[in-house]
């Protein structure tokens, strides 16, 4: 007689998931075609690239650079802009609605009145919900500082956001590069996000090619992700879910394996962000993560996620 299999399943901000798993935002999130593959690879949800109001070229390459314990990456935000990016992010939802599958868009701004502005020409995409980076500079600002290391400013992008889409969920993806993400945290969800993602790159860092004596990227320098930054992944969601119970968090950051995906879960996670483990395995890394994770429930008498979700706070 075999085991029953575990019960993956999820809700996050009131809809439904199959399984935990999503894919990070700016990892093949680029077309209604790859992004349907990830969902027939095994994803729970799919989380399209960033999209801004307007075109952005982005940095050229080299962006991308796999240094060892993980990835340095300065890609620039490239998008096509909001009024070219909702066809394609329409017939994405369509796609993985028919699939079973949640789809997150992302928006980025560098002014309160832009976020609310993409956020709402986005939401019209119909996704089931929109992930507000705020990583960006803030132009309106003095110096310039990301919305994500000031809470009175990532609360601005936040509210703006939320008084655009109506009911769509919101959640907001916050950066660790900051003295307490607890407090930029309670900042956002005070203004009305309906869940966190945690957390965004680590640095920027700087890695340089020692035969030539110059930074190996074109921008110089980059934000770390990869199995390196996943402590500090781990703290964050752990440090923010025991100070904001209840509030759905996606865990991401340097997820390589369902062991990885549990300790996610132990720290507090709702759902579990997968990024640059695609870029070395490819999508099909979300059914063996999955199944990893339901053979490590099944091993320890788990029959539900919510039987482990948080017990590190015990």
């Amino acid at each position: 007689m075999t085991e029953a299999r575990p019960d993956l399943s999820i809700e996050v901000c009131g809809v439904r998931w199959r399984n935990p798993l999503v894919l990070a935002s700016g990892i093949w999130g680029t077309t209604a075609a790859l992004m349907e593959r990830v969902a027939r690879c095994g994803a729970g949800a799919v989380t399209a690239k960033s999209i801004g109001l307007e075109y952005r070229k982005g940095h050229r390459n080299p962006t991308v650079l796999d240094w060892g314990p993980g990835l340095i990456n300065a890609v620039g935000l490239a998008n096509p802009g909001m009024e070219e990016a909702v066809p394609q992010l329409r017939e994405t939802a369509e796609r993985l609605h028919a699939r079973g599958t949640a789809f997150v868009a992302s928006v980025f701004a560098h002014s309160v009145s832009d976020f609310g502005r993409v956020a709402a020409r986005v939401s019209e995409a119909r996704p089931d919900l929109i992930e507000v980076n705020v990583s960006c500079p803030n132009v309106s600002a003095e110096f310039g500082r990301p919305f994500a290391l000031d809470p009175a400013a990532a609360a601005e992008a936040t509210a703006a956001v939320k008084a655009a889409v109506g009911t769509l969920p919101v959640v907001v993806k916050l950066s660790p590069n900051v003295t307490s993400i607890v407090e930029i945290a309670r900042a956002v969800v005070a203004a009305g996000a309906d869940g966190l993602t945690l957390i965004n790159t680590v640095g920027p860092g700087l890695v340089i090619d020692v035969e030539s004596g110059r930074p190996v990227l074109s921008n110089r320098e980059g934000g770390l992700s990869g199995p390196a930054i996943r402590p500090i992944a781990v703290r964050c969601v752990y440090d923010v879910s025991r100070a904001l119970p209840g509030v759905p968090i996606i865990g991401t950051g340097g997820v390589m394996s369902g062991r990885d995906a549990v300790e996610m879960v132990m720290a507090g996670a709702t759902a579990v962000g997968i990024g640059s483990a695609v870029y070395w395995h490819g999508p099909e890394v979300f059914a063996r993560v999955a199944e990893e994770m339901a053979t490590f429930m099944v091993e320890h008498g788990y029959e539900r996620l919510a039987d482990l979700r948080g017990i590190a706070h015990v």
